[in-house]
C-alpha cells in the first residue's frame, strides 16, 4: 500500500511516499481503509523527536485522528463490519500498529466509534483527538459542573472551539480568549457568553469585567507556557485549573495562595495503555451522539490539504496561521 513514512526524526520535508506491506488483521482490531486524518500538534512533535516517551520505532507511518471504512475485521470484534464508517484516535504513536497517512490501518476496535452520519470523512477526521481531549479534561478531570463559569483559552484552536461547544452542553457560562476579532467571532458562534482580546485585555480587567473579581470557577488552558500563570490568575478562589500543555516550570505560590485544583490531561497514556482503550471508544460514541443531534461540529481551516501534501500540512500548522483543524484527505 502506499504511506507517507518518516525514516528519520526531523523537519516537515522527512516525510517520504514509500510502499509497503498492508498491515496483516489481528484479533481484537479492524482494517480501515484510511479516507481522511488531520493534523495534531503532537504529530508535529513526534515527526520532529521532541516527544521520545511517545514515538514509533522508526520507519514509522504517524497520525493519530483517522476516519474511513472497515475493510476487515478481526477475531473478536462485534461492533463493526465490513463497509462501516467508522472514526478515532487509533494509531501513529508508540506501541500502535501504524498511522493514519497510508492507504489502510490497522487499528485497535475499542478505540473506534461509528461516523456521525452529518459529517464528511474530512470533518470526522477532525475531531477524534480533540474531542477527546476536551471531554476528559471537562469532565473526567474538571468535572465541570452546570451553572459554573469556566475560562476557556484558544477560541479556535483544535481543542479550545471543541471545549466551547462541550461546555455549553454541560450547562456552564462559557467565556473564552482569542488574539484576533475573526477568532472571537467564531467563539461567540460556537456558544460563548463572552469574549476576551488577550492581546488588548489584561486578567485583572476580563476577570474584574466578567466575575466581579472573584475570578472564574474553572479556567480551561489549551495554550500553556506563560498562558498557565495567567489562568492562575484567572481563577477563582477554591477555583479549579485544567490545563493539556504543561512542559514548563512555573511559581505555583498563586495556587497555594487561591487553594486551586490543578489537573492535567494528556490524551496519549490512554493510547499507550491498551487496558484503557475502551474508554476512548466509550467518549467517541457520546461525541457521535452529540454530533447527530447538531450540539457539536468541527471547525476546519480552510486550507485542505491531501496525503501527498503532508509537509505542506506540517509547516502550516507550525506556522501558526491555522483556524481550526488542519485536515488531509486521502486522494491515492
Amino acid at each position: 500500500m502506499k504511506s507517507q513514512v518518516i525514516q528519520s526524526f526531523g523537519e516537515p520535508s522527512v516525510f517520504q511516499l514509500k510502499e509497503i506491506p498492508k498491515p496483516e488483521l489481528k484479533p481484537g482490531h479492524v482494517l480501515i481503509q484510511v479516507k481522511a486524518t488531520s493534523v495534531n500538534p503532537i504529530d508535529t512533535k513526534v515527526r520532529a523527536g521532541a516527544v521520545p516517551a511517545v514515538a514509533p520505532e522508526l520507519p514509522a507511518v504517524l497520525h493519530g485522528d483517522v476516519a474511513g471504512v472497515v475493510s476487515e475485521v478481526g477475531e473478536g470484534v462485534t461492533e463493526f463490519e465490513i463497509g462501516d464508517e467508522v472514526f478515532g484516535c487509533a494509531g501513529g504513536f508508540k506501541g500502535t500498529s501504524g498511522g493514519a497517512l497510508a492507504e489502510f490501518m490497522l487499528a485497535d476496535a475499542d478505540l473506534l466509534a461509528h461516523k456521525p452520519k452529518n459529517l464528511t470523512m474530512e470533518e470526522a477526521a477532525a475531531l477524534p483527538l480533540v474531542s477527546i481531549t476536551a471531554w476528559e479534561a471537562l469532565f473526567n478531570r474538571t468535572r465541570l459542573i452546570p451553572g459554573q463559569d469556566i475560562l476557556i483559552h484558544g477560541a479556535a484552536g483544535g481543542v479550545g472551539h471543541i471545549a466551547i461547544q462541550l461546555a455549553k452542553w454541560g450547562g456552564a457560562t462559557v467565556y473564552t480568549t482569542a488574539s484576533s476579532q475573526e477568532k472571537l467571532e467564531i467563539g461567540k458562534r460556537l456558544g460563548a457568553d463572552g469574549t476576551i482580546n488577550y492581546r488588548e485585555e489584561k486578567v485583572r480587567d476580563y476577570v474584574q469585567n466578567y466575575t466581579n473579581g472573584k475570578g472564574f470557577d474553572v479556567v480551561f488552558d489549551t495554550v500553556g507556557g506563560e498562558n498557565l500563570d495567567r489562568s492562575f490568575e484567572a481563577a477563582a478562589v477554591h477555583g479549579t485549573v485544567t490545563a493539556i500543555v504543561t512542559r514548563s516550570t512555573h511559581d505555583l505560590s498563586p495556587v497555594h495562595s487561591k487553594g486551586l485544583s490543578l489537573h492535567v490531561t494528556f490524551m496519549l497514556l490512554k493510547i499507550l495503555n491498551k487496558d484503557m482503550h475502551k474508554h476512548y471508544g466509550e467518549i467517541l460514541r457520546k461525541i457521535t451522539g452529540l454530533v447527530e443531534e447538531g450540539k457539536l461540529h468541527p471547525l476546519l481551516d480552510s486550507n485542505i490539504f491531501n496525503f501527498d501534501e503532508v509537509s505542506k500540512a506540517h509547516e502550516y500548522l507550525e506556522s501558526g496561521k491555522a483556524v481550526g483543524k488542519i485536515v488531509l484527505k486521502n486522494s491515492w
